[in-house]
């Protein structure tokens, strides 16, 4: 009698194999790949099941949406996140990179949902409860309705909501959290699925919102089977550089709200606080004028901010002249300085040591920031500084171009709600025009229309 073949598939993608290995061949994930006899793989039919009371399919004219309103958090920059605040019954995760203030920013929640009145349970499972009442202590965290255990067995965690009936609940993390149910290390695929299928089954059928901790990877992604992302409502990123006090917080997904909202919190010794404007964060206008300096006006999500661009520019005697970046991408900055020697007749950057930054820690990636960037290494190689009144903000292109960017109304509201009274956008046309426009150099006629037009 032939004997029966086994056949393994990988419980993410479906891919499969007839050896079982640890890791995928196709999506790469580790612990995914299972025994599936042949056996296993028929399908069964499925027998309808008769649909009686409140589950009967109905109009969706006839849904009544004010179970699903939104309850502020009590802070403005994650509601503004949430699209509103935390919705009864949903759930959330927060990602971010170790250290970078996810328990910090959630145990905030938890302190002024608790100050509101509503009962909150904070579970822990990676810090016992006396490190957590260090840490509350430290922030003024301390509630009565402040529920904290440190669990990492799931079914014990929901002991713990039935024995609390709390309004809010705080896992910190899933990852950390490991079912009975279900074989393998807490944190592997198989358990990560298993956990949060069941708190998020709690979360429905009790209407209780649910706040989830997740982990990161080394190349930034959650840790733990897509699946995660698509069962919860809303995925956030918490992100910043640790050397720095500057966070933000984006929606990757809301199915609440929008996702290209931007929260911005600093964190201090007292805990993590919300930057309503923070305006004042990424510029440095001091009283005398420096060349290799100019102001852009950067979009995070829908939050228009002035950024300050500074760039230096030292002969080298290096065969290989220095490219050093600081919140700019390297690439595109080698792409201007080629644009400026070719197009704009800025000589003397091939032999020279370049050297771009950003004031205040923050990262630009939008092409929006090109014409800042240009503007601040032309300001440092011609030895003339850029007024403070001036505000810059354009895409480059390689023929020396300037292009108009998204939002520019937006822009260009908020750099005249700051006080920039000369904007140098796409309307100078050219790179070359725009640097004269910048460093008020001798311009020709036509130059001088477009000045007075930008006045």
């Amino acid at each position: 009698m032939a004997r029966p073949v086994s056949s393994f598939r990988c419980t993410e993608c479906g891919w499969t194999t007839l050896k079982w290995a640890g890791r995928c061949g196709e999506c790469q994930q580790w612990g995914t790949v299972v025994d599936m006899t042949e056996k296993a793989s028929l399908s069964r039919a499925v027998k309808p099941v008769a649909v009686i009371g409140s589950g009967i399919a109905r109009p969706i004219t006839h849904v009544d949406t004010t179970a699903v309103s939104h309850w502020p958090t009590g802070i403005g920059e994650f509601d503004r996140v949430l699209g509103g605040g935390i919705v009864p019954g949903s759930v959330i995760l927060l990602s971010g990179e170790p250290g970078v203030g996810k328990s910090t920013l959630l145990l905030e929640v938890a302190s002024k949902a608790a100050a509101a009145k509503s009962r909150v349970l904070y579970v822990s499972a990676e810090e016992s409860v006396s490190q957590v009442r260090l840490r509350a202590e430290r922030t003024g965290a301390l509630q009565p309705e402040l529920f904290i255990a440190a669990e990492t067995d799931l079914a014990t965690v929901l002991g713990q909501i039935d024995a609390v009936q709390p309004s809010l609940v705080i896992i910190d993390s899933v990852q950390t959290v490991a079912s009975g149910l279900s074989d393998g290390l807490p944190g592997q695929p198989s358990q990560v699925r298993e956990v949060a299928s069941t708190l998020i089954r709690v979360a429905k059928d009790r209407n209780l919102p649910i706040l989830l901790v997740g982990h990161v990877t080394k190349d930034g992604s959650i840790a733990g089977p897509r699946l995660l992302e698509h069962l919860v409502d809303v995925v956030c990123q918490f992100e910043g550089d640790r050397q720095t006090a500057l966070r933000f917080v984006r929606a990757l997904k809301n199915r609440f709200g929008p996702t290209d909202e931007v929260g911005c919190f600093e964190m201090t010794g007292e805990g993590i606080s919300e930057v309503p404007d923070p305006s004042g964060l990424f510029l440095t206008r001091g009283g005398v004028l420096v060349p290799g300096t100019c102001v852009t006006v950067a979009l995070e999500g829908r939050r228009a901010m002035p950024v300050e661009v500074q760039a230096l520019v030292m002969p080298s005697s290096a065969p290989n002249p220095r490219r050093v970046t600081n919140g700019v991408d390297s690439s595109r900055v080698a792409m201007i300085i080629a644009v400026l020697e070719q197009r704009a007749e800025v000589k003397g950057l091939g032999a020279s040591d370049v050297y771009v930054s950003t004031v205040g820690g923050i990262r630009l990636t939008e092409p929006g920031a090109d014409l800042a960037i240009a503007l601040a290494i032309a300001s440092a190689a011609r030895n003339k500084p850029i007024g403070h009144d001036v505000v810059a903000f354009g895409e480059i292109s390689l023929a020396g171009e300037v292009r108009p960017v998204s939002s520019a109304k937006q822009r260009a509201s908020e750099a005249a709600r700051l006080g920039f009274v000369t904007r140098i956008d796409s309307g100078a046309g050219r790179l070359d025009s725009a640097i004269l426009l910048a460093l008020r150099e001798p311009v020709s006629a036509r130059d001088a229309e477009l000045d007075a037009a930008f006045r």
